[in-house]
């Protein structure tokens, strides 16, 4: 049966089914609903909220950059007398100590330009001993030993970003870094790309501090993703199911399974019970996640839940992403990294889900059971959502609905065939949202989106599975992160 909501979402009219459920339901627990609106602004509902409990959380970046030019007048040589360079050192190291205050990022900047080949080959030495996260270059000559110096920075194997300005370079310049792997060349005037530079610099440090725990199998270890940097913490998936037996349904549970059903458009299948238990699991992962000291999730969840009573953690992951902690589903380490960057590069959560081939209107549908609701960025408002059933008829999920038109991209790091823990490349796609296929009457997943891809992609051969989806067009930063990274990609 479908319930309808208020539409101020108060709870005033037009929910009286649903409130007599979740009475029914709280008569076992420790607070009825008469006592449910008083809680959900208060300090339940703020103490629901994940954070991260690993070595990501903690993280602070280091960035060392420099400028280079040569001493005195520029003169006929590019970029010429009329190039006020003092005037563009000044505007820029303005902007990168704003931009590296906004990232949190520990900066140091060389007071001084690099004037020569020995002050260069000084520079680079230090930073390789001094091992930061990356590497600024900015770049305010095209002679002498200008580009020399970016060269020798991206030779130190530290990811490095190389601003050249309008007038610093010709094509001959940058061309031999360009594809090159561990670096990033910005060949504008346009500060928003060193910007995006710098915030990837900051991702991948993050990345290769982030812990992601991994409830599977029978063993507990600890190992990492290759070049990456990933640490993948392994608990048996038994850990789960007891932690979830002896955590009892509290007030913050009911709070945020309130605050969950208040928020939703309508809610059919799925009982308050339903969202109840669905909840039980987030605190469960919320618990694990603290004590393990993870900043990331992923669970064999199929494998460890599907004969069980116990809910699965569809509605865990689903506001876990919207949290920031990346959670991805069903053990799949590619997922993992591709949630990874998603979050850390664009501040939003991503989709991971199963390809469909839709071949009338050449479109691809993902289908999955667990997607979050900020998919416009962690502090945009949530798209609307629908409270159902997973698609095995058991335990509640949200139906998230998204834009129609909106232009979304698609990322899946592909691990290696004989190293399953080794990324080997990423595909990238981009395209736009055609609709929201209901499922019923479709069977499959209960979250369903229908993606037009660019180019001409033959559907029914779409490569790769569990792609993240996300909301923008961002097809070409992420390329230009996997060349950071040293990880091949390839737009499909």
């Amino acid at each position: 049966m479908s319930v309808s909501r208020c539409p101020a979402k108060c709870g005033c009219c037009g929910s009286s089914i649903s409130r007599r459920k979740f009475v029914a339901a709280a008569s076992t627990s420790l607070l009825s609903a008469s006592m449910l609106g008083g809680w959900l602004p208060g300090r339940f509902a703020l103490a629901g909220k994940i954070e991260q409990k690993g070595p990501a959380a903690s993280c602070v970046p280091t960035i060392k950059a420099c400028f280079v030019r040569r001493r005195g007048e520029y003169g006929m040589w590019w970029p010429g007398q009329i190039y006020d360079g003092e005037a563009a050192r000044k505007k820029y190291t303005e902007q990168i100590i704003e931009t590296a205050k906004k990232l949190n990022v520990k900066l140091d900047l060389a007071p001084k330009p690099i004037h020569g080949g020995n002050e260069a080959d000084a520079w680079v030495a230090e930073a390789t001993a001094a091992k930061p996260d990356g590497l600024l270059v900015v770049l305010l000559d095209r002679q002498q030993h200008a580009w020399p110096t970016a060269y020798k920075a991206v030779d130190s194997k530290i990811p490095t970003v190389v601003f050249s300005p309008v007038g610093s370079s010709f094509t001959t310049n940058t061309k031999p870094l360009a594809g090159k792997p561990g670096c990033f060349v910005c060949s504008t005037d346009d500060f928003r790309q060193v910007q995006y530079g710098m915030k990837m610099l900051h991702a991948r440090a993050k990345m290769r501090a982030t812990r992601c725990l991994v409830i599977a199998g029978s063993r507990r270890h600890d190992t990492e993703i290759p070049q990456l940097g990933i640490k993948l913490r392994y608990i048996p998936a038994a850990a789960f199911l007891d932690e979830y037996n002896k955590t009892l349904v509290n007030e913050e549970i009911q709070a945020m399974a309130g605050e969950l059903i208040r928020g939703a458009r309508q809610q059919r299948g799925a009982t308050d019970q339903d969202v109840i238990n669905g909840i039980k699991s987030y605190v469960v992962a919320r618990t694990l996640l603290e004590r393990e000291n993870a900043d990331a999730i992923t669970m064999d969840c199929l494998g460890a839940l599907a004969r069980s009573k116990i809910s699965l953690p569809c509605i865990a992951w689903s506001k876990m992403n919207d949290d920031g902690i990346p959670a991805a589903c069903e053990a799949d380490l590619g997922a993992v990294a591709s949630h990874v960057m998603v979050q850390y590069l664009f501040d939003r959560p991503g989709f991971q889900q199963d390809p469909v081939a839709e071949t009338v209107r050449q479109a691809i549908i993902g289908a999955h059971c667990s997607c979050p609701t900020k998919l416009g960025g962690f502090s945009a408002p949530s798209e609307p959502y629908d409270i159902v059933h997973h698609h095995g008829a058991r335990d509640a999920t949200r139906r998230t609905l998204w834009k129609k038109g909106q232009r979304v991209t698609s990322v899946d790091v592909i691990m290696d065939e004989g190293d399953k823990s080794l990324p080997s490349h990423a595909l990238i796609s981009a395209g736009e949202v055609l609709e929201n296929v209901s499922a019923p009457p479709a069977g499959g997943c209960v979250v369903s989106v229908m993606v037009k891809f660019d180019g001409d992609t033959n559907v029914l051969a779409y490569p790769g599975f569990h792609q993240v989806w996300f909301y923008g067009d961002y097809k070409q930063e992420l390329v230009d992160f996997c060349q950071l990274l040293n990880v091949k990609s390839t737009i499909v």
